[in-house]
């Protein structure tokens, strides 16, 4: 577990599969300015001290030493001779953000422990281990979820939040110094395993693939803060996890390998905005392998072509870590990008800082409609497992709801839910409902989404450990109805946020006279022009969903050298096939593949992975003397600055076949890989209390009308006013009704499901 070195040197190979956009060091106007961000992020306490540091380190020591005396006592159990029993062993990793060196107070640890061939998952590590663990006062909260995607069993030990997976490699013995990034440690392997094995063997070889650990992890601290300040951190709501944001920045690191944290974090939104997804992020090329194990690659596997984010893991398998994304999340977060991007751009003249960048999203301020889910049980346990359950199958209703209104209607999830302290055993999560921009508002429509709710609820309460008291209840409420337990403190804000970077850019753009209108939910109540940023983000974000159904190829990568303009006779020129039948384009695409990418981007199959070596140094690099702290405000002059967005251009396109059938992406979008296998039977009879509660309040047809009152008809602002979603009449049971307009190409949502524990937890 020991600490990787702060520089990465790889003999003369670059990192990445391309060369970097740029290999300038820092300004002196970085320096100041990573400085400040330092310190913001000491401020904003991101960082454990030292007692805590100890405590961390204690506890992963205790661990260890279990794991050794559980494996031992099983294979004296199993009746192994003396010697065998002797030199049993296990083996605890750690991954994530703990690993990555970018944890904060009071985060869990993700940790690994490796066993040896004989120390089974189910019997052993589910089994006797639980036992253990249970039997020990200093371990509370013990949860085994055996059945998920990845197996875990999560606890605190010492009030250490702990999560722990099992890897059972074919070794009769696991040695001490084991190195699980080599890739025949995957030999014989299950597929739990390797997913379990996965989480190290990717962090591991992020830490390998960036030039200089230190100014990644400055940098992925912030991401992560701002991710979370911005309403984008959640990966089960649909938006990224921790994984995929150190894969984002990694990248940034590779593309600008000498510059320090404060540019890095304005290149990551520069480079981000201008992505061309579903054009793949990949910090190293793909390789096949000899285990015959599936990776990554959109030409063999279909369902690779409906991802709309790919953020592709390192390691073999390579993997795509974003699979969650949806086009209603990827809009937002799109929109996040072109708002980061404009507020680094405003740091370098002075007219932001990075409290703006900082600045909380205010989601119960930027929608006038919203869908309250209420999540209720009847213990402290089965709100838990329920919640867990209902939370995973969110995304499923976003997916549902925009299918069903021909994606006129869209959701913004907000992740994470909330609790309301009067009621026991209660957890509620939210999401804001709008009209897609641009959508003419015609007289009398209204979004009928009842059936969609309902079948939503059906599906859910199909949880195969339902227990009577576990309820769910989906209710249309207005902002002004919102209930005050969200708000911090419990007290809804007599007025609007203070004034933000959205509200000052709508009052500009005012004066300016540039400020256009926009659809339903624009902030009104700060004049924010989050709306005007996200009609521009929908224009990309639709064109980018166009691109995505041709074939994208890149021209050659052109070189950088240090001393010289960076990139500035770079050709923004990109290579696009015309829309053809998709079988002509699958057969011809192995030969234009080859014919027409760079070495750099070579056919997935040859690709080579890309490999470094950590040597310990210390420090970044140095400053330019000669460069003046009023000159670098502005980083880069005209010129430079348009050669790296042709730069940036190049980088962001790739070769990527994507489908963009709507209803097949549903389809395969709705393979659960969260939870495997909970299935109590899609066509079993379904329980009448849970699905039935709160019918009334469940119903969330709305119709669209101004805020005056009237019925709109033409532009979305035809008074000045924001449109309005008001309830209508309650449709009839979903037995008697016919669905509203739903796309029928394919059937309606088919769920698979899995289970969750057997076993009760044990609680502090």
């Amino acid at each position: 577990m020991g600490s990787p070195g702060l520089m990465n040197r790889n003999n003369g190979q670059r990192l990445g599969i391309t060369e970097p956009i740029s290999l300038g060091g820092p300004t002196e106007y970085d320096v100041i300015k990573t400085r400040e961000l330092e310190k913001y992020l000491q401020d904003a306490g991101l960082y454990e001290n030292q007692a805590e540091a100890v405590s961390r380190e204690e506890v992963l020591g205790r661990l260890d030493q279990i794991v050794k005396i559980w494996v031992k006592t099983i294979s004296r159990s199993k009746g192994l001779n003396d010697q065998l029993v002797q030199e049993a062993n296990a083996k605890i990793f750690t991954f994530g953000s703990y690993r990555l060196g970018v944890h904060g107070p009071g985060a869990d640890i993700d940790t690994l422990c490796v066993g040896p061939r004989h120390a089974t998952r189910e019997d052993d590590f589910f089994g006797e281990l639980y036992r253990m663990l249970f039997d020990m006062p200093e371990v509370t909260e013990l949860h085994p979820v055996p059945d998920a995607h990845v197996p875990v069993m999560g606890f605190k030990f010492s009030g250490v939040s702990i999560d722990l997976l099992y890897a059972k490699l074919s070794l009769w013995v696991i040695p001490e110094d084991l190195d699980i990034s080599q890739d025949s440690i995957l030999q014989n392997a299950d597929e739990q395993t390797v997913r379990s094995l996965n989480g190290c063997r990717v962090t591991d070889q992020i830490l390998r693939l960036v030039p200089n650990i230190q100014n990644f992890r400055t940098t992925l601290r912030c991401m992560r803060l701002w991710a979370k300040c911005r309403g984008v951190y959640s990966n089960v709501s649909g938006f990224l996890g921790g994984i995929n944001w150190a894969l984002l920045v990694a990248r940034i690191c590779q593309l600008y390998p000498n510059a320090l944290p404060n540019m890095l974090v304005s290149r990551f939104f520069r480079v981000y905005t201008q992505w061309r997804w579903p054009n793949p992020v990949m910090l190293c090329a793909i390789k096949e392998g000899s285990l015959g194990l599936q990776a990554w690659d959109p030409r063999r596997n279909p369902k690779d072509r409906f991802h709309l984010m790919p953020i592709i893991t390192p390691a073999y398998p390579c993997m795509n870590s974003s699979y969650n994304v949806s086009s209603s999340t990827l809009r937002i977060m799109s929109e996040e990008f072109q708002r980061g991007c404009d507020i680094c751009e405003a740091m370098e003249i002075s007219k932001a800082d990075w409290d703006t960048l900082f600045e909380t999203y205010p989601f119960f301020e930027a929608y006038k409609n919203y869908l309250q889910i209420d999540v209720t049980a009847e213990s402290a346990d089965d709100l838990r497992k329920w919640k867990g359950w209902v939370e995973s199958r969110l995304r499923q209703l976003t997916l549902k709801i925009e299918r069903h209104t021909y994606n006129k209607l869209q959701c913004h999830p907000h992740p994470g839910g909330f609790s309301d302290r009067s009621r026991a055993f209660h957890c509620c999560y939210f999401m804001g409902l709008r009209r897609k921009q641009g959508v003419p508002v015609n007289e009398g429509e209204q979004f009928d989404i009842t059936l969609t709710v309902e079948e939503f609820k059906q599906n859910v309460n199909m949880y195969s450990l339902w227990k009577h008291g576990m309820e769910i209840r989906v209710s249309h409420v207005k902002r002004r109805n919102i209930p005050n337990f969200v708000f911090p403190g419990g007290i809804r804000p007599s007025s609007p946020s203070k004034v933000t970077w959205d509200s000052r850019r709508s009052v500009e753009l005012k004066v300016s006279g540039r400020a256009q209108d926009s659809g339903e939910g624009k902030i009104v109540s700060n004049g924010s022009d989050n709306e005007r940023k996200r009609a521009r983000v929908d224009d990309s974000f639709e064109t980018n969903l166009g691109n995505a159904k041709r074939l994208a190829l890149p021209p050659s990568i052109g070189e950088v050298h240090q001393g010289s303009p960076p990139l500035s006779t770079v050709s923004a020129s990109s290579i696009k096939g015309d829309d053809v039948d998709m079988h002509r384009l699958e057969e011809s695409w192995g030969e234009k593949y080859e014919n027409n990418i760079p070495d750099s981007l070579r056919n997935v199959k040859n690709l080579v992975e890309v490999s470094s070596q950590n040597v310990e140094a210390n420090g970044s690099v140095e400053c330019n003397p000669h460069n003046k702290t009023q000159a670098a405000a502005t980083v880069d002059s005209t010129s430079s600055g348009e050669a790296e967005k042709l730069a940036i251009e190049k980088i962001t396109s790739g070769p990527y076949l994507s489908h963009q059938a709507y209803s097949e992406e549903l389809d395969e979008l709705e393979n659960d890989f969260e939870y495997g296998d909970q299935d109590k039977g899609i066509k079993g009879n379904i329980k009448g209390g849970p699905v039935e509660s709160s019918s009334a309040n469940a119903a969330v047809a709305v119709q669209v009308t101004s805020s005056n009152g009237s019925t709109s008809s033409g532009g979305l602002y035809s008074n000045g006013n924001l449109e309005e979603l008001e309830p209508t009449e309650l449709v009839a049971p979903l037995s008697n009704v016919t669905p509203a307009p739903v796309i029928h190409s394919k059937p309606l949502i088919r769920l698979s499901f899995t289970s969750l524990p057997k076993a009760t937890g044990k609680t502090s």
